[in-house]
């Protein structure tokens, strides 16, 4: 009997993972395939419009918080490294257990830090990245960004489409999305009627 297995056609033999060449950027295949098959086994959170990759390039001392590709993945990947999200289907930074923590701890104590956050984590979003950094913690795993791993479709949120375990992406953020683009839509049926 054989059983199909999203997991092992992503990573297996013949699957997307094994199948990357040595010029691919890292970001673009393991790193993305990384973040894919954490979510068959783990939770993981969606947020819109945020990124630290977008963080760190508006303030380079954010850096601190993210260990690059080379002190993680083993040697035996040739593959280059932007170490941020560079387009959709990327993996972006990552932050060890030990970043994770400091960052709850300086958005705990540093009013900066914070603000800095809520600044790019907005409309609630804040509370969902810091689900995810708490359970980076906990799990000892690290987090890692990576974007269009959950697509969530907000007219029809039950044809909402993952490359992963669609049930394992944590609820939170996907509905502070489908709020806002609900919000948006009702805007501009507004704003037509009022031209009309």
């Amino acid at each position: 009997m054989v059983f199909y297995s999203p997991y092992l056609d992503t990573a297996g033999t013949g699957g997307k993972g094994t199948g990357t060449c040595r010029t691919a950027l890292f970001d673009k295949s393991h790193g993305f395939y990384i973040a894919v098959i954490q979510g068959f086994f783990r939770d993981y959170y969606y947020t819109r419009g945020s990124a630290f990759s977008f963080l760190v390039e508006q303030k380079p001392e954010y850096a601190r918080y993210f260990t690059p590709w080379t002190q993680v993945v083993p040697t035996f990947f040739p593959n280059p490294a932007k170490n941020r999200i560079i387009e959709n289907y990327c993996s972006g930074v990552y932050l060890s257990p030990d970043q994770a923590a400091q960052l709850l701890r300086d958005m705990k104590q540093g009013p900066k830090v914070l603000e800095d956050m809520e600044r790019l984590w907005s409309d609630g979003q804040l509370a969902v990245l810091k689900k995810a950094l708490t359970a980076a913690v906990e799990l000892g795993a690290g987090l890692l960004e990576a974007t269009e791993v959950v697509e969530p479709n907000p007219i029809r949120p039950n044809e909402s489409t993952s490359y992963s375990n669609l049930y394992h992406c944590d609820r939170d953020g996907v509905y502070l999305y489908i709020d806002m683009a609900l919000k948006q839509i009702s805007q501009t049926m507004e704003r037509s009627k009022d031209h009309s």
